[in-house]
């Protein structure tokens, strides 16, 4: 890549903290679109930059296309600028992709975070890139990165824990080159420090990189990472913020204490269900235990520990 075209693809990139949005449930399974649009004014009003809407947090996979389409709408009607939206279109069907890439290009949002297919495994690089590709060419078209794109990012996302398909270096620096307007960073949730720490040495500063894992923020961070898309960061943003924006400063060591804490006691159960238990103590709103299957919720007794685990940790939706 050109330095050129390196420096663009970091111009163009968020910083803060865009959290990965957990998806509020009604009783009957389907999306509570008020505590959706409520939850996210309230984490833009404790500083965060933007959201992520239907994440690996957001439970995408358990969403049609339709519900997903729907629910950022109702974000964007509810008062919430479509530019403070990174909207996950991760599916396993390349079309749904596609609908969902241009759904987010239309509607103005930032720029979308982007699974390559999941399901079919040993796909190897040519298969990741040829995937990409065809979206960024139907959704970007031959004007890539110009007005008539609409000037939506692409976040190119890499969990290969659980796609089976990982974001190699060769793919990268592939996609860098050759959609340098398209691509403006990486998200790695593959909660491999050494990997995140490959991918910094050989991308940045000119192609952001940004981890899931909590606890590796602060290694990013002093590496010039300007922010994070974070699961915890539904209950404490700005905790995840002091991670990774300031890894050395006054009380920075006891927030990632706090945080090493939580997710040690949270390794036990089923991670998402563990964590809506969590944002359901800490807001006092036990509807967010709810979650859509194959996910089960928590029982009585698991509810009570995260409870407990959210006091012992003085979880608080106002200063954390």
């Amino acid at each position: 890549m050109t330095p050129s075209e390196s420096t663009r693809a970091a111009d163009r990139a968020f910083t803060g903290i865009w959290p990965a949005m957990m998806t509020p449930l009604n009783a009957d399974g389907s999306i509570d679109l008020g505590r959706f649009i409520a939850h996210g004014q309230r984490l833009l009003d404790s500083g965060c930059g933007g959201l992520t809407p239907f994440g690996t947090t957001g439970e995408f996979a358990s969403f049609s296309v339709a519900e997903r389409i729907k629910g950022v709408e109702a974000l964007v009607a509810g008062g919430i600028p479509a530019q403070r939206l990174i909207v996950s279109t991760c599916a396993a069907a390349l079309a749904d992709t596609e609908t969902l890439t241009r759904h987010a290009r239309d509607l103005g949002a930032h720029g979308c975070l982007m699974l390559p297919p999941f399901y079919f495994k040993g796909i190897g690089d040519a298969g990741v890139l040829a995937s990409f590709r065809q979206v960024i060419e139907r959704v970007w078209g031959s004007g890539q990165g110009n007005p008539a794109a609409g000037g939506l990012r692409l976040y190119p996302y890499n969990i290969p824990q659980l796609s089976g398909a990982p974001l190699s270096h060769v793919v990268i620096r592939t996609l860098l080159q050759d959609h340098p307007q398209v691509i403006a960073g990486i998200k790695d949730s593959q909660c491999d420090r050494a990997y995140s720490l490959s991918l910094a040495e050989a991308f940045m500063p000119q192609l952001p990189i940004y981890v899931g894992n909590e606890l590796d923020l602060r290694v990013l961070g002093r590496r010039g990472s300007q922010g994070a898309i974070s699961g915890l960061a539904n209950f404490m943003p700005r905790v995840v913020r002091q991670l990774v924006l300031d890894p050395d400063g006054i009380g920075t060591d006891a927030a990632e204490a706090r945080v090493a804490t939580l997710l040690q006691r949270v390794g036990g159960y089923a991670l998402l269900p563990a964590l809506k238990g969590l944002m359901a103590a800490a807001s006092g709103d036990a509807a967010w235990l709810r979650v859509r299957a194959p996910l089960i919720p928590l029982d009585a007794a698991q509810a009570e520990s995260m409870a407990e685990l959210a006091r012992e940790l003085h979880l608080d939706l106002t200063a954390d």
